[in-house]
């Protein structure tokens, strides 16, 4: 089982790839992605990383507040999406 993280505050300039390799010394990274605006092109500023379950709490408290690329990130669990209106 994994367990996907909400990685808020990137810098904009983050890729998939930087994402990955930044919380690879933490713990398994499974997946990772950057969100991008299909308008611009550009990178919403926020992304999401999996990671196995059993590594999730120690995760968020090691790399919740850590600096990447000059901006202080922001991570915790991701919240399912609200699909009812």
């Amino acid at each position: 089982m994994s367990k996907t993280l909400y990685v808020g505050n990137l810098p904009w300039a983050t890729t998939d790839k930087d994402l990955a390799d930044f919380f690879s010394g933490s713990a398994e990274v499974l997946a990772s992605r950057v969100i991008i605006d299909r308008a611009t092109g550009r990178s919403k500023g926020f992304g999401f990383v999996e990671v196995p379950e059993e590594n999730a709490d120690a995760v968020i408290a090691a790399m919740n507040g850590k600096e990447l690329g000059g901006r202080e990130i922001i991570v915790n669990e991701a919240r399912p999406l609200n699909t009812t209106s």
